[in-house]
């Protein structure tokens, strides 16, 4: 029994019968409050781990989905260059399908093909690196294949260009072959 509770005597002086009960009721309350605390924290605990398990199971899905697209997006990278060079198959296998042809015939038709391949290179960002003589040697875009002593040009510039070069976007795919000038 606490000190802030008061039970009346009974009119013979006993004390009352609800006494003890009294006392057991608020330690049972005491008891149930902390019990209820328990079973509030283990509540909140499964929703706590619910909620990460679900948050770790997205995590998972969101990159495995990620790994899926990059690996098609590798897997078919090239589809849309490889459907840019069917017309230059297709006018090829034309060509050879007529025996008949005339040189001019033929050498229309090569210069039809190489419009065709030309068209399909620039579509998928390839472009011709075909530096004109003068033009200052750039060794991230030339590969010099001799040096020309004695020349009218200034030195370190290009003299002629044996093989074009190619870049990629902004990515040097095959440098042109070219002679330099000499000092």
């Amino acid at each position: 029994m606490s000190n802030n509770e008061y039970t009346p005597p009974k009119p013979d002086g006993a004390p009352a019968p609800d006494a003890a009960p009294a006392t057991d009721a608020a330690q049972a309350g005491a008891a149930t409050d902390p019990s209820q605390k328990l079973a509030d924290l283990e509540a909140r605990h499964a929703e706590v781990s619910d909620a990460y398990l679900r948050a770790k199971a997205e995590a998972e899905n969101t990159r495995r989905r990620a790994e899926e697209e990059v690996s098609k997006a590798r897997k078919f990278a090239i589809e849309g260059f490889a459907d840019s060079l069917l017309p230059v198959k297709d006018s090829l296998e034309a060509a050879i399908a007529m025996p008949n042809a005339t040189p001019e015939q033929m050498r229309e038709g090569v210069h039809a093909t190489l419009r065709q391949l030309s068209s399909a290179l620039e579509r998928n960002k390839v472009i011709e690196i075909s530096p004109a003589a003068g033009t200052k040697f750039d060794p991230h875009q030339h590969q010099a294949i001799s040096v020309v002593p004695g020349t009218q040009q200034e030195a370190n510039t290009v003299v002629a260009v044996l093989q074009k070069g190619y870049l990629i976007a902004d990515r040097v795919l095959r440098p042109a072959l070219v002679t330099v000038a000499g000092a």
